[in-house]
């Protein structure tokens, strides 16, 4: 099909339209102010026609504002796409040549899409499944990523699990559950959609998981007051940016991997485990709560009250919790800069200038 041509004729066509309606609008507007003397009800008349002339001619601008917006947004999609197609098979054809091949390239979302829908899987899509499924791999793969970050940029171990079974931290997974959800609908879009959408979600959530945690426990994992442009310390302008880069490499790296992967998974045996994962990280997350309501209690200064209290606080002593949930405070103790902190020199510096 000629679609230049085809193009060409509907601009034609467009612009006559156009023009019969401005050039009948105008003929109205010049009879309404030519006549002075014009009697009131042709004059009525006139204006009903000319403000009739007028509506046709604000439909037809929307329409083309519309149409305008959604043509541009699928020229951004399908650039995208193809430049991410590209960019694979550049990446892809060097790994092969190489003698020791290095870590293969993300595969691009449109690949993964037609994979999806070549398969019957169980997982395919933005299902409740795969939001699952992402909500416990997220869980586990954001405390590993902090622990390697920590170790490299501050040289010690520190965890950052948030729960009191196993290295798991269920902010992470929903975090990773959000931002696929949110950013699922932009995915082939343009970088710039990928990081808009992580900086708002991720500042959206971080800023809910604070004032939940402060409000539910009394208790305080991260404050944000002695960094530039924060608000109520519970977000700042520059995670928020660190959000915004992990939605670009989360939707457009991590997310395609990891749909890769679980495509391989065979449907029996993935529901399977993500429903024993999701009852477990539930039953962790309750015992948690306990556990940390009681450790507030006990930072209060409350004894025991019963035989569950007793065993809580002989198998999650403050020194194990403290380890734990390293940073937390509850309401009423002092809260200092901690020295790992990145701008932990700067604010130092600035308070003894």
């Amino acid at each position: 099909m000629d679609y230049k041509t085809r193009t060409a004729r509907l601009t034609a066509e467009l612009q006559d339209v156009v023009g019969e309606c401005r050039t009948y609008v105008n003929d109205r507007i010049d009879r309404m102010a030519g006549d002075g003397n014009m009697p009131d009800e042709q004059y009525q008349a006139l204006r009903s026609e000319a403000l009739q002339g007028l509506g046709c001619l604000k439909s037809t601008n929307r329409e083309i504002r519309r149409q305008e917006t959604a043509s541009a947004l699928s020229i951004d999609a399908m650039e995208t796409q193809i430049k991410e197609i590209d960019r694979y098979r550049t990446l892809d054809t060097r790994n092969k040549k190489l003698k020791v091949p290095m870590i293969p390239p993300s595969p691009p979302n449109a690949q993964i899409d037609i994979m999806e829908r070549r398969s019957n899987h169980f997982a395919q899509g933005m299902t409740l499944w795969k939001a699952l499924l992402l909500f416990c791999i997220g869980s586990f793969a954001g405390v590993v990523l902090e622990m390697l970050w920590c170790i490299v940029i501050h040289g010690r171990f520190e965890t950052r699990a948030g729960l009191v079974l196993g290295p798991f931290n269920l902010l992470y997974g929903f975090g990773a559950v959000v931002l696929s959800i949110t950013l699922y609908r932009v995915r082939n879009f343009s970088r710039v959609f990928s990081f808009a959408g992580g900086f708002v979600v991720g500042t959206v959530v971080e800023f809910a998981c604070s004032w939940l945690l402060e409000k539910v426990f009394g208790a305080t994992s991260w404050d944000y007051s002695h960094l530039p442009f924060n608000i109520q310390g519970r977000v700042c302008l520059l995670y928020s940016m660190f959000w915004g880069a992990l939605g670009v490499l989360w939707i457009k790296d991590i997310y395609p991997r990891l749909s890769a992967l679980i495509l391989k998974i065979p449907n029996r045996l993935g529901k399977t485990v993500t429903v024993l994962l999701v009852v477990f990280l539930a039953f962790d997350g309750l015992l948690t709560s306990a556990v940390i309501l009681r450790w507030k209690n006990r930072v209060d200064g409350q004894p025991p009250a019963t035989r569950l209290e007793a065993f809580f606080d002989e198998r999650f002593p403050d020194s194990r919790l403290e380890s734990t949930f390293a940073g937390w405070t509850f309401e009423g103790e002092e809260r200092s800069l901690p020295e790992n902190d990145l701008w932990y020199g700067v604010i130092e510096k600035n308070n003894r200038d």
